[in-house]
């Protein structure tokens, strides 16, 4: 019984960072790119729509910052960060974007939504820790 289960966790651990990486940066970034899509009209990303102000200032009421620039601040980043993760460019710093804005969702809009939160942070925090993989830019580029 040992030998299998040493077997297969050798199998297992041959599954290159390459995939890994290349899979969390696609997954991830197509839930936040969606979301950013559904917070405007066309593709103006710096044009905030009324629906997207009427949630930020009815139902997620961040503390602090005025309902206007957080609306426009989410949906740029929904749209740029999520671009940069497919690209596999500035990767670490994207994702730990992308974790901050799930912070704050979590702790201010969706405290209920931790068990989403928490597979969405894992993804981030394995792109911070272990970067994007080698199919990327910043492997092309010789980055870190």
């Amino acid at each position: 019984m040992n030998s299998f289960l040493g077997s297969i966790d050798g199998l297992l651990a041959r599954i290159p960072h390459a995939l890994i990486g290349l899979v969390g940066r696609l997954a991830i970034a197509l839930v936040f790119w969606n979301s950013g899509r559904t917070k405007v009209k066309g593709w103006n990303i710096f044009e905030v729509s009324d629906s997207t102000l009427f949630l930020f200032r009815e139902e997620y009421k961040l503390p602090v910052i005025p309902p206007e620039l957080a609306a426009l601040a989410a949906q740029v980043a929904e749209h740029f960060l999520p671009v940069l993760l497919v690209l596999g460019l500035f990767t670490r710093l994207s994702a730990t974007g992308l974790l901050i804005m799930t912070l704050v969702i979590q702790i201010f809009v969706y405290p209920n939504a931790y068990v989403v939160h928490g597979t969405w942070a894992a993804i981030l925090l394995m792109l911070m820790k272990y970067g994007p993989g080698q199919i990327s830019l910043d492997n092309l580029m010789g980055r870190r």
